[in-house]
């Protein structure tokens, strides 16, 4: 709980900054426009957050703390696995502030590099953690081999699913996941029967 602030003030300037940054842009949202839509003072915002970055930060961790993300599966069939981590989509209250957010996150980080190094320790590393373990699932059962390059598969494999939140429904997902993984496949496992295990079916691509 902020100190000094009430959970519900705290919380409402939280609110507030996400639906101003969303619609407008971090940029263009002021701390002034977040005081007077949230009707808490300027002082005290800035009691509890040293500047709009820190606020902005805590935007980040607030949004991405409405769900808890990919559960954690194993069914015995890596494939699949992957493809339901990358399919994984969250609440539908999270889903449609990130679908506005993001694009304005990614412009903020690239020209703030503090935030953007805070973000990818605070919430990117959470979904590479999970993806370098199914791929480290893969080598300890034989599926890939034990010099494949974890930090390139996850680039690999999440790189098409950050090209869907920039590009956002315009993308279908589903298919979008299951070529992913596919094309992974195909390069990576070592035995023939899993490469050509599944193929992406014609429908899918197509959103």
């Amino acid at each position: 709980m902020a100190r000094g602030l009430s959970q519900r003030a705290h919380n409402k300037v939280l609110e507030t900054a996400t639906n101003l940054f969303a619609e407008r842009g971090i940029d263009a949202t002021s701390v002034d426009a977040i005081a007077h839509a949230s009707r808490v003072s300027k002082a005290t915002i800035y009691k509890h957050w040293a500047d709009k970055g820190a606020l902005c930060l805590e935007v980040m961790m607030y949004v991405h703390m409405l769900d808890d993300g990919p559960p954690e599966r194993d069914t015995g069939d890596l494939k699949a696995d992957l493809t339901a981590f990358l399919r994984y989509e969250p609440s539908r209250e999270k889903a449609e502030v990130l679908k506005k957010l993001t694009p304005h996150l990614l412009a903020y980080s690239a020209k703030n590099l503090e935030f953007a190094k805070a973000w990818r320790a605070r919430v990117m590393d959470r979904a590479r953690t999970s993806l370098k373990m199914l791929l480290r699932r893969g080598v300890d059962r034989g599926v890939f081999s034990a010099a494949l390059d974890e930090d390139l598969g996850v680039a690999l494999l999440l790189g098409p699913m950050m090209y869907r939140h920039i590009f956002g429904s315009s993308v279908n997902q589903e298919w979008l996941a299951e070529g992913a993984v596919e094309s992974f496949w195909k390069a990576h496992a070592r035995n023939r029967w899993i490469q050509v295990r599944s193929t992406v079916p014609p429908s899918r691509r197509k959103t």
